[in-house]
């Protein structure tokens, strides 16, 4: 198996395709991570949510970070990070335009409202089911991607490139005198 660094155009080429990440937001030193579903637009990641632990952390520390995975096999796999910035998108004039656009690309994705409104249904929280309409605004991305050594077929889009370098590859540079 060859790990592989993936460029920022093979992380969106990632980030088109999935819907499903885990999100860290910390408060008080402490970190917090949870499933979420999301989509992106080429440049944020959007989210619908009730309100519940992550958007109090987040409101109180908007830096969050997504992970994305996916194996096909032990030796065939991607797994990235996307760093970036939580935003709410309130039921407000100025935020219209960007709720539409989180609520037109969610809708593509079957059921994208459903683990809010379940995880709502046992919360005895007044107004626990308070739509929050969220995005995350990208820093940075990074990811790796195993592929086989040889004989299986690479994902389109996720083909090594001359700016990426194995895994393997650096560790022999650190280690060669």
């Amino acid at each position: 198996m060859f790990i592989h660094e993936m460029s920022e155009f093979q992380c969106r080429k990632v980030l088109e395709q999935a819907s499903f990440g885990r999100l860290a937001c910390a408060r008080d030193n402490q970190p917090y991570v949870v499933p979420i579903y999301f989509t992106f637009d080429g440049e944020h990641l959007y989210g619908f949510t009730t309100l519940g632990q992550k958007i109090e952390w987040m409101r109180t520390n908007p830096q969050v970070c997504v992970e994305i995975d996916d194996r096909t096999s032990h030796d065939q796999w991607v797994s990235m990070v996307v760093f970036g910035r939580y935003e709410e998108l309130p039921d407000q004039p100025e935020f219209a335009a960007a709720r539409a656009e989180a609520l037109e690309l969610l809708q593509r994705r079957a059921m994208w409202w459903e683990p809010a409104y379940v995880a709502s249904e046992d919360r005895d929280i007044p107004h626990s089911f308070t739509p929050i309409f969220y995005r995350v605004h990208i820093d940075r991305m990074t990811g790796h991607r195993a592929t086989p050594e040889q004989g299986q077929t690479i994902p389109e889009g996720l083909e090594p490139t001359a700016e990426t370098q194995t895994w393997w590859d650096k560790i022999l540079k650190r280690l060669d005198p």
